[in-house]
């Protein structure tokens, strides 16, 4: 869809046709808001500005009622620029409305995402002590004390504390209220964001997503209910679960650029690669169309977010071609939008380094260099150390040590870096950085004959993996440690036990192509034809449809013409 004719500019329509009958009847706004830096504007939405269904009891007026419902379709679906203009729409009509002045708080809140900056923090403590003052009844007023419990205190408070204290509140609404369905929602969010985030226990998971799933019963075109669980089955042990889910998500929402995209969550979980391309590439058509409509001098997260999911798709599928074409896209960008530079940030790195790590180019790999962007580098630790991860094992693959050492210098920096931040929203950061320097070191003895030590380590940086999670930006491992241990153990001679961590990598991450191909190669020198057949097969038809012409297709054609079972 073209920008120019998929832009919906919400003009009075559904907003203000409802509130201009109120206006002259609506009491002057508190001076203080005057000095509050609120998002304003037309809302523009891509599409034909579907976000969902619901009906929230504790908008204010009746005549800002459908505003206000909206603002929450909106928040539901990560709008979250979009959903603060709507809430703030709602306040210039009904400053006395407390619930409005609670959605701004939670449109900048992003409890799923990364922790708020300062400037966010303050606005939002500000915004809630307006709120505060004003006539409310006892549940508005516990959704008030709810957030507010979140940015109380927040100059000494870390978030997680804080993160934690919002989650208490709402599960006391939640309780309260058996009746709110908006309340069970919204505890369930509380439940993600204080999940073990570098654990593999998923009990927050699992306890949101039954509340959740239960709900989806009777509210079937509930965005907020369907998102919800596709977050919190973002997981190998869950995803399952999220399969129709997610195949409803994208219809509930189709307006959202973020609703398009999270169905690709439980996708790529599952190894489903092809639905995770088409849900992508809508995902980034919608989010150009939002910054064609903003006129974005930088590209928006969530067309990169998405297209680092399509090349994540693109290359299990063996489809070098179409990866590279996405890839093309962002190569020579230096300007992003400053919303969510988190986000950002990681395919900028994770994207060139998985096109020359997946395809084994060492050679590409050794010689990568980190994007020139608009954006300080020292500011994402993480991010930056996929780089150096990347060309650390190009060097290693190489034989240039050297260089690979000065790699792995820099990773124990960023490493060291991020743990002096003491933050505790960054544990997954902190391990997936610690396996990269394993790893490195791993490949850089075995490559200089130490093969005793570079299992040792391979195991090390494998038994750290078994206990991270998958960071929720991301699709997956540059290159997971253990798929990279059964390479290690198959040039070593040890196909049996190659084997063994081929079939334990592709339980949690199926599909994987490297995964498979693995899997086949190990089978075959183990003598065990007819499951190399299966594997080689399995490889055959995950590439179907897709422009792929890397050689394991062709040696996987080659063995079935000569092996048939």
């Amino acid at each position: 869809m073209k920008a120019s004719k998929a832009l919906l500019i919400l003009t009075g329509v559904l907003f203000f046709i409802c509130i201009s009958a109120c206006k002259d009847k609506t009491p002057k706004p508190n001076p203080a808001l005057a000095s509050i830096d609120f998002l304003r504007g037309e809302l523009l939405l891509c599409g034909d500005g579907q976000f969902g269904e619901l009906k929230f009891s504790l908008s204010c007026n009746y005549e800002t009622r459908a505003a206000f419902d909206m603002a929450v379709t909106l928040l539901h679906s990560f709008q979250y620029n979009e959903a603060e203009k709507a809430f703030v729409k709602v306040i210039d009509a009904d400053p006395n409305c407390p619930m409005a002045y609670w959605g701004v708080a939670m449109s900048i809140y992003h409890a799923a995402w990364f922790p708020p900056s300062e400037k966010e923090l303050i606005k939002g403590y500000e915004i809630l002590k307006i709120a505060k003052e004003l006539e409310m009844d006892d549940k508005q007023r516990a959704y008030i004390n709810a957030i507010d419990a979140f940015y109380t205190d927040w100059e000494t408070i870390d978030h997680t504390t804080r993160a934690k204290r919002f989650e208490d509140k709402m599960e006391e609404i939640y309780i309260a209220y058996p009746e709110d369905i908006e309340a069970a929602i919204f505890y369930s969010l509380a439940l993600f964001s204080t999940r073990d985030r570098a654990g593999k226990e998923y009990v927050n998971e699992q306890k949101a997503g039954e509340i959740l799933e239960e709900l989806f019963k009777d509210n079937p075109n509930h965005p907020g209910i369907a998102h919800y669980i596709i977050h919190n089955y973002d997981n190998p042990v869950l995803a399952h679960k999220g399969l129709k889910t997610a195949r409803r998500y994208a219809k509930i929402a189709p307006s959202s650029a973020h609703a398009q995209h999270m169905p690709s969550h439980i996708f790529t979980r599952l190894g489903i690669w092809q639905e995770s391309i088409e849900t992508n590439l809508l995902s980034a058509e919608s989010a150009r169309c939002y910054s064609a409509a903003l006129a974005l001098k930088g590209t928006y997260f969530e067309e990169i977010h998405s297209i680092d999911y399509l090349v994540y798709a693109y290359l299990q599928k063996g489809d070098n071609t179409n990866a590279e074409y996405q890839y093309e896209l962002i190569k020579n960008q230096k300007a992003f939008h400053p919303m969510m530079l988190t986000a950002v940030t990681y395919p900028l790195t994770a994207i060139p380094a998985r096109l020359a790590l997946e395809n084994k180019n060492w050679e590409r790999a050794a010689n990568l260099e980190l994007q020139e962007v608009d954006i300080n580098w020292d500011q994402y630790p993480w991010q930056e150390a996929i780089h150096h991860f990347a060309v650390a094992l190009g060097a290693a693959n190489t034989n240039d040590f050297e260089k690979a050492e000065i790699e792995i210098k820099i990773l124990n920096e960023l490493h060291q870096i991020l743990i002096a931040q003491n933050d505790k929203t960054k544990a997954i950061q902190i391990k997936q950085v610690a396996i990269q320097i394993k790893t490195s070191k791993a490949w850089v003895s075995f490559r200089k004959n130490e093969k005793e030590k570079a299992i040792s380590l391979m195991n090390e940086a494998v038994a750290i993996e078994k206990t991270t999670s998958k960071h929720p930006v991301t699709p997956g491992d540059v290159l997971p440690a253990i798929e990279l241990l059964g390479d290690m153990l198959l040039e070593m001679g040890q196909p049996k036990e190659a084997l063994v961590a081929y079939e334990e990598n592709l339980k949690g991450s199926p599909n994987r192509f490297n995964g498979i191909y693995g899997a086949a190669i190990a089978a075959q020198q183990s003598g065990d034809i007819e499951k190399a057949n299966m594997y080689f097969k399995q490889l055959i038809k995950v590439s179907e449809s897709s422009n792929g012409d890397r050689p394991e297709l062709k040696e996987a054609q080659l063995f079935m013409e000569k092996n048939i079972i």
